[in-house]
């Protein structure tokens, strides 16, 4: 018999966290998140908890724990888009068909139970959180911003009625050859001066933060506005990316285009994989992760691609080819073998035809599914 609970218990919420890395133990593709942020969301004065209700179960199945999943009624984005959602996120299980009936059945009936018409996912809070199921790529390892899952869960959700509403591609892009390399410098320089465009220095990862993330968040909101999935930045979403940021971020994975009055133009921040380090204790924070996090920080092997906003007012005069140009550089560390993109949405025909500068391999494909519950 399988037991659906909320878990209410610090033990139970700790099952919850734990079950995916437990599930995922021995496969060398998984990451865990960071513990010390992921555990937060059993806490009260979670942000997200200004703008969302959320629901968490465990599934046990002869007293043993099962599976997971959460659901999220993202109230800012359901307004955003006139729509009537429930999100399901944190979805985990056995290879075991009733374990998913029964989990997806708890969300479903909560969101009935909000009013609401349908669920889709996997998306999290807002899309700084790890987001879509993987349906390709399984056996690449994860970027530390993304989640890893079995084969079995899309044949699971589809088997529930869950269709596909949009997909995201991934793509590995190593340094290009000598020749794309020059044209992509000549581009970027022309670009810049037609436009008196320049780039904004920066002595630091802090440095940076503080000149620029005001028109980041600014630049952000405009060019993710239309986005799947994405919502608005509360200042309380500004203040935890920021402090995420400081962790990881230094002004050599990082980059800002500034018009002639030094109004921000285009940002790119990438770090620096962790991934390997989150691997070595399950996301917990010990002195072998942490000196692996510094060694990574400084000498990054894999490069992963964050967050990119362009002013609306300049996608058409060809001021990503900077950017394309600055990884271009990025890549030439001899310590860094390649970058991975993270999401695209395959419909963005633009960033995939910028990544055709570069010598890159699509990698992963991800999902988000949509079920009606009205019939």
């Amino acid at each position: 018999m399988i037991q659906v609970l909320e878990p209410k218990t610090k033990r139970q919420q700790r099952e919850f966290l734990n079950f995916p890395t437990r599930l995922y133990k021995d496969n060398p593709c998984y990451v865990p998140p960071l513990w010390v942020d992921e555990r937060k969301i059993f806490r009260d004065d979670y942000i997200y908890y200004e703008t969302c209700d959320a629901v968490y179960y465990n599934a046990y199945k002869d007293g043993v724990m099962v599976g997971r999943i959460s659901g999220i009624l993202q109230k800012v984005s359901n307004e955003k888009t006139g729509e009537n959602r429930v999100r399901f996120t944190r979805f985990d299980c056995i290879e075991d068909f009733e374990v998913a009936k029964a989990l997806f059945g708890a969300v479903e009936a909560w969101a009935l139970s909000k009013g609401m018409d349908s669920v889709c996912g996997p998306l999290g809070f807002s899309d700084l959180e790890r987001e879509g199921l993987l349906i390709d790529g399984f056996d690449q390892m994860s970027t530390f911003e993304e989640q890893y899952n079995a084969p079995y869960y899309q044949d699971f959700i589809e088997r529930l009625g869950y269709a596909k509403e949009v997909d995201w591609l991934e793509f590995r892009i190593y340094a290009p050859d000598p020749e794309s390399d020059a044209d992509m410098h000549k581009m970027s320089d022309f670009i810049l001066k037609r436009y008196k465009l320049h780039f904004g220095p920066a002595t630091s990862g802090k440095d940076f933060l503080k000149k620029y993330m005001d028109g980041f968040f600014e630049i952000l909101d405009k060019s993710y506005e239309h986005i799947y999935g994405t919502v608005p930045f509360t200042e309380s979403m500004k203040k935890l990316l920021v402090a995420n940021f400081n962790l990881i971020i230094d002004e050599k994975h990082a980059c800002v285009i500034l018009d002639e009055n030094d109004n921000v133009v285009l940002i790119g921040v990438c770090f620096p994989s962790i991934a390997k380090a989150m691997q070595l204790d399950g996301g917990h924070l010990s002195p072998r992760s942490i000196f692996k996090f510094l060694h990574d920080r400084k000498n990054p092997e894999v490069i992963d691609l964050g967050l990119i906003g362009v002013d609306p007012a300049w996608l058409n005069r060809g001021v990503s080819v900077c950017v394309a140009a600055a990884l271009s550089d990025m890549l030439k560390n001899p310590c860094t073998k390649y970058a991975e993109t993270n999401l695209n949405l395959e419909d963005n025909h633009a960033i995939q035809n910028l990544w055709k500068r570069f010598n890159a391999v699509q990698n992963k494909r991800r999902r988000s599914y949509l079920k009606r519950l009205d019939g």
